[in-house]
Formats: C-alpha cells, structure tokens, sequence
C-alpha cells in the first residue's frame, strides 16, 4: 500500500492557505435558548447517536440512520448507515458532502463548506462497512439506490437545516454527487464534483493512452517507464521477494488468483499511481536508469507509488463493494503498455470482476453511465466540474452540452487527483468561487457586484482543512 505518500480513500478536497475571512467567519452555533440541535437530530426518526467529538465553532456528530436496502421496497428490510454532521449554524447553507467510500469519523470540511463558512454532512456509501445489510444483496448496491440514501438524509434533514444545500465530494465521490444530482435534481441548490471519472463507453479507453503519451515531461514518462519494465523484466527475483513478504504479514491471493497475477497488478498500477498521487517535481525520487538499479531499489519505488499489500485479499476486502459498481454500472480503464514488450506481461489490466469474490454474482450495465452523461450535457444546472491537468482520470471527463445552464468544467494546471478551487488560475477560481458562494446564497454584494472579489467566507483552518492519511489506490478513483 501507498505509504506517508497515500492520500485519503473518502477523498476530502484539498484546501490550500487562502485569503481572510468575512464577517460570516465569526459566526457561533446557534444561542442558547433554542432546542439543542443534538435533540433536533435525534428527533427524526430513524437517526441515533454514535458519538459527539467537540471541536471549537462546531458540534461534530457522528450518527446512525436507518436506510431500506431496497428504496423501490422499503418493507423488505433496512440497515444503518453511518452519516457525520458537522454542525455551525441552521441559518448557514449546508454542504452534502460524498467520498464514495466510508465516512470520516473524525472533523472534517470540504474545500465548499470553507467557502461558504456552512454546515456539512458527511455520507457513508452503502455496502461500505459499517453501512452494509446483514445480510448483504448486492443487487442492492447501485447508482440510484445510493441516490436514494442521499435523498432520505437530505429530505430528513432540510427540515433543521432550511437554507440552500450544495453537494459535493471528490473522485468517486464527485460522480456520486453527479449521480445524485441526475437522479433528485430538485434537492441541491449547486453541484461541486472534483476529479470525477465519466467512463460513458467502458469499452472505449484511448483517451487514457493518449493522457499517458503527452502527461508530464518525456524525462518523466522516461523514468517511469523504465522502473515499470524492469520490474516485470524482474520478475522472478522480486516475485520471491513479494513470496516472502506475503507471508511475513499473512496475505492471500483467493480473490486475484495468485500472487503471480497480484504482482503484475501492482506493476502495471505504477505509472497510474504516479501521476494520481504525485507531480512532475516528485519525479527526482524515481530511479533514473532503472536497468542498473538495484532490485530494491525497484522495489522500493512500486511499493511507494502502487503498494504491494493492495492486491492481496486483506488489501481488497475494504473495497469490494467499489469493484462491485465498476463491474456492474461505473467501467473501468483499460490501458496499453507500449514500452514493455508483451513477453513480459501476461494479464495486462485486469477487470473488476478479478478483484471481486467469486461467490458475489456480477454483470455489467452498458447504458447506465451513457445515461448520466446524456443528462449532464443536456440538463446541468448550477454544477461545476473541477479537473486536474496531469490526473489520468480527468482523461474521460464530463462535459457540458448546449443544455446546460450556468454550469462549468475547469481544469487546475499541473494538478493531480488532488486538484480543487484553489489551484485554478486566478480568474477561474474567483469564478468558481463566485458561482459557489451564489448557488449556497451567500454572495456578499461586492463580489455580486464583481465575482472577481469571490474569496472564501472562512479562514483555512490546519486540523478541519487537511487530507486523511489513508490507504489509495491507483485503479480506484
């Protein structure tokens, strides 16, 4: 697994040191006298307390609600689904935010919910554990069964939290609030979707071979490319190498098949890692002549980037469910390796279908994303997509069609899966900023008056702004 490099799996957007804070910023929760806003949650029904965590300016709840598995049969049974609240005030707007994974349970605030100084919510993906049925229908797991959580919470919700709502989440967290928005397009006042995937034709995957020939510099391409073939050129020692280590920390290969195919995994993960996770300027770690390195040195560096505890069964189990949707309705890429001679790979990018427990049945949906898409281009409104140039998985983006209605599609440059409004050029971040701060109804008048004055509404806060450190990988958005 990625090491102290990893970013976290329930991607929380990253925020940078931005400007000062308005007079919103100083705003306490609401005054003493009124029903404590504790009682007014647990008041819905369905919802219990897990735990209360203090942090200074908020009330920071992490709860239980009480989900159907089926939302088209809601007798057939329910299960709890772990959601956050990180509370500031009713009369601030409230951002919705998805990682498309499992909750953080510690404070934490998305890049909008800085923006405009509001409340968040925090959603754990169905069949993440804990928030998955006992016992679990996976036929239950798909993009508008997740909607319908989203709905619930939200419809819940809205009756203490009454001012406008955004949703927003990065990765497969941002194509969970495009989801979403396809699906209840009524609830959200705006959409804020960073780094998401739109894989329309799971079949179709040029776009990603095109990405890998022009990203970066050609000193970087090089030297990946390099560290990527000898270790398939090596495989025999390093193999017996990762034999030893799999079974110093007791990993199994059931799911993958082998530990053959596992490695291979890994290896053809590398590259994809490297731009996910880094940037050009960390290319003076890699390996520059990777045929006279060491096998440690090999080594090293695909374990840094693409780790080699991933593909084991204990790495996989965490995920399932996520390679359950991208072998049933999301897709997954497919990429070519022009620099390794086909000798040395014998599997290639392996389906999802290899990463999922045989005993769960799966079958894919061609038309779900294509219908997605067709919305977006023809019906956003008030959505904005943040790219990062040197993600590969901007490679199949959205895009926004004649349909659309003040919504936008803007790329960071030389950002990575890690890109978001603060690293947009200037003119387009204050745009960005602008239009978020508009959709919540919190615009002051100046920047009403001129969307180039759009700062966030609250200061950058060290411990509530940063990233978890958590496992990521890189065939996983």
């Amino acid at each position: 697994m990625r090491k102290a490099l990893r970013w976290l799996l329930a991607l929380t957007v990253l925020i940078g040191t931005l400007g000062t804070a308005g007079a919103a910023t100083a705003a306490e929760p609401e005054a003493t006298g009124t029903t404590d806003i504790k009682e007014r949650l647990l008041a819905i029904p369905g919802m219990s307390l897990i735990e209360e965590k203090p942090y200074t300016g908020y009330r920071f709840f992490v709860l239980n609600y009480t989900q159907p598995v089926d939302h088209r049969r809601p007798a057939k049974g329910t299960f709890q689904q772990r959601i956050t609240v990180l509370h500031k005030d009713t009369a601030r707007p409230t951002v919705f935010y998805t990682g498309g994974y499992s909750v953080s349970t510690t404070p934490r605030r998305a890049e909008p919910t800085q923006i405009v100084d509001g409340n968040q919510v925090s959603m754990e993906y169905r069949f993440f554990t804990p928030s998955r049925p006992e016992p679990a229908d996976w036929s239950k797991l798909d993009i508008w069964q997740a909607a319908s959580d989203q709905h619930r919470i939200f419809t819940a919700l809205k009756k203490i939290y009454g001012e406008n709502w955004l949703s927003t989440g990065g990765s497969k967290g941002g194509m969970t609030a495009t989801y979403y928005e396809r699906f209840y397009p009524k609830d959200m006042d705006g959409v804020v979707a960073y780094v998401a995937p739109n894989d329309v034709v799971n079949k179709e995957d040029s776009a990603y071979d095109r990405f890998f020939r022009t990203v970066g510099t050609k000193e970087c391409r090089d030297r990946l490319n390099g560290v990527q073939r000898e270790a398939l050129v090596r495989r025999a020692p390093l193999e017996r190498k990762y034999a030893a280590y799999a079974a110093e920390n007791g990993y199994t290969f059931d799911t993958i098949g082998s530990l053959d195919r596992a490695y291979e995994a890994v290896v053809l993960d590398y590259v994809w890692g490297f731009w996910q996770y880094s940037t050009v300027a960390d290319c003076q770690d890699i390996p520059a002549d990777a045929k006279n390195a060491t096998d440690d040195e090999i080594w090293n560096s695909v374990d840094t980037i693409s780790g080699f505890s991933f593909y084991t069964d204990q790495g996989l189990s965490p995920y399932t469910p996520y390679y359950y949707q991208a072998g049933t309705q999301l897709g997954a890429p497919t990429i070519h390796f022009p620099h390794i001679e086909k000798k040395y790979v014998r599997y290639g990018y392996q389906p999802p279908r290899n990463f999922v427990p045989r005993s769960i049945d799966m079958k894919f949906q061609p038309n779900v994303m294509r219908d997605v898409d067709t919305w977006v281009r023809h019906n956003a409104r008030h959505m904005l997509f943040v790219y990062g140039e040197n993600d590969p998985w901007g490679a199949e983006p959205f895009r926004l069609g004649k349909g659309a209605r003040d919504s936008y599609v803007l790329t960071a440059p030389g950002m990575n899966h890690g890109a978001n409004v603060a690293g947009l050029v200037e003119k387009e971040k204050a745009l960005a900023t602008a239009r978020i701060l508009e959709w919540a109804g919190v615009a002051p008048n100046a920047v009403q008056a001129n969307p180039a004055a759009a700062e966030p509404l609250a200061t950058f806060d060290a411990k509530l702004d940063k990233r978890d450190v958590e496992p990521r990988h890189a065939l996983r958005p």
